[in-house]
């Protein structure tokens, strides 16, 4: 029988979002038939999406983009915590990662704070780089320190490509190739996995061990590169615990949109399984499909049925503090 499920890369579109970027948000949402009208709303459309992918729980956050926004962040998380703690059906079925506006630390650490102990909040979910910045610099403490704290999660999202970045994925090809190889044909994953490495380089897990970092896509190729990440890491200087340590101890990876049990098969041989999580990444992926992968691995034999109430929701609850709604 297939179990409940909690997903944990669920977006929405504040109606907060300044005028000045709803031009780049159009541009973004227009790809995915329906995307928009999905995107926007946080009621109907969107409990009948959960029940057609048998999705218990979803954690919703709020798409990339508001990074260098604090106000809009702000109303965004104000706007999905009336949702989530509405007196209706809605409030067993929602939960709720902040926006943070990471081009100001300061900021960040404190909306960080609003949301977790007055919004309810279950963690937070942030761009994964601010025009190009990864936040393994000092000014970020505040916000890393705020995180371990309050012990919650921080979930690296991919965002789109910095003006400085972009030309990397530039060439002899269409600005379509282009656009998608800066996205999600390669450059989200492959940046947000160096950011993890930045992060750990940094000493950060050193100065907080109990941060934990959440990463979508099947582990954004960091499982793939494990076993070469942990030889050649020893030589990025001296820590108190090495890679593969702070891989199985801070860093939880989802399976978002990733529909293929090959990755997973290798996540298998070399992550705890404590640490894997399911997600679909609504709107831009469907519910369904990812209730049909959920079949697949059950029928694969790769997890024991116990394993695989872990991965669909049992994972999630350890992590978030949050339960299964009782339907």
């Amino acid at each position: 029988m297939t179990p409940p499920l909690i997903t944990l890369e669920e977006h929405f579109f504040s109606s907060a979002v300044p005028e000045c970027l709803r031009p780049k948000y159009s541009e973004q949402l227009k790809h995915v038939d329906g995307v928009y009208e999905k995107a926007v709303d946080l009621g109907a459309l969107r409990l009948r999406d959960m029940d057609a992918g048998g999705v218990a729980l979803q954690v919703i956050s709020h798409v990339p983009g508001l990074s260098d926004h604090p106000v809009a962040c702000h109303a965004a998380n104000d706007q999905l915590a009336g949702i989530i703690n509405a007196k209706d059906q809605r409030k067993a079925r929602f939960a709720g990662f902040a926006v943070a506006p990471m081009g100001h630390p300061v900021q960040a650490a404190a909306e960080l704070r609003r949301a977790i102990t007055e919004l309810g909040f279950v963690g937070a979910l942030v761009d994964n780089h601010h025009n190009g910045k990864f936040f393994d610099g000092p000014e970020y403490e505040p916000f890393w320190a705020a995180a371990e704290e309050l012990d919650v999660p921080i979930y690296l999202h991919p965002t789109w490509a910095s003006e400085d970045m972009a030309p990397h994925y530039q060439g002899n090809f269409t600005q379509g190739a282009a656009m998608s190889m800066a996205s999600s044909g390669l450059g989200w994953h492959t940046e947000t996995a160096l950011h993890v490495l930045r992060l750990f380089a940094s000493g950060l897990f050193d100065r907080h061990p109990k941060l934990k970092i959440i990463i979508g896509h099947m582990g954004e190729t960091i499982p793939f590169m494990l076993e070469r990440i942990q030889v050649l890491s020893r030589r990025w200087g001296e820590f108190q615990r090495d890679f593969k340590t702070v891989y199985d101890e801070n860093i939880w990876i989802t399976t978002s949109g990733v529909w293929s049990l090959n990755p997973l098969r290798c996540i298998l041989a070399n992550t705890k399984l404590d640490h894997i999580l399911y997600s679909v990444d609504y709107p831009f992926q469907k519910n369904e499909i990812g209730l049909e992968w959920i079949h697949d691995l059950e029928k694969s034999g790769l997890v024991s049925k116990e394993e695989l109430d872990a991965i669909a929701h049992g994972n999630a609850e350890k992590l978030l503090r949050v339960q299964v709604p009782k339907l």
